[in-house]
């Protein structure tokens, strides 16, 4: 098994593409810390490396997020880890542990739309893209014109992000949907 990496807009995390699905297309996981990464054998053991302070799964690649470590110290450690689960055939996810459901808010027929024209947008426009730089960005919720949204993987704490949400994805919705007026990160 050959394991690529490639650098992410955010130094302190590295992306790892095992050549097959993590979790297949349309898919993530995000564990921010160690207690989230219970529901994974794969996440949990890469969160025992030092150094190790996020781990995110995407459709075809696993992000890790460091603190305090050197990549040249810890990356092998992170290929080990990864290759030894991949190919003893565990699963990725403990059974029933699915990524939580966003919380449905109870929007107008109006609101109902606009909500459908943003996710449409997100998962057409704005999650491939950021998904190439290791991350994802998760629809939350609508108020009032105001778009919250989930930056996972990389994309959380990347120095970029907020330029991403503001000039990239807040941009666009406002082009295409007129009722937006502001993207907030939540």
């Amino acid at each position: 098994m050959f394991i690529q990496t490639e650098s992410t807009p955010n130094p302190a995390t590295l992306k790892f593409l095992p050549g097959r699905d993590v979790l297949g297309e349309g898919q993530a996981a995000d564990f921010p810390n160690a207690e989230a990464a219970g529901r994974s054998p794969l996440a949990a053991r890469l969160f025992e490396i030092e150094g190790v302070t996020g781990v995110f799964y995407g459709a075809d690649f696993i992000t890790v997020t460091k603190q305090d470590a050197e990549w040249q110290h810890i990356k092998p450690a992170i290929l080990g880890a990864i290759m030894e689960h991949f190919t003893s055939g565990a699963p990725l996810l403990e059974s029933g542990a699915e990524e939580p459901a966003v919380p449905q808010a109870n929007y107008t027929e109006e609101e109902a739309e606009i909500v459908d024209q943003i996710i449409e947008l997100l998962e057409t426009r704005v999650r491939p893209v950021v998904a190439q730089d290791g991350g994802d960005i998760t629809f939350r919720g609508y108020d009032s014109g105001v778009v919250l949204l989930n930056m996972q993987g990389a994309c959380a704490g990347c120095p970029a992000s907020t330029q991403t949400l503001k000039n990239g994805v807040e941009n666009m919705l406002r082009h295409y949907v007129p009722e937006v007026t502001e993207v907030r990160a939540v």
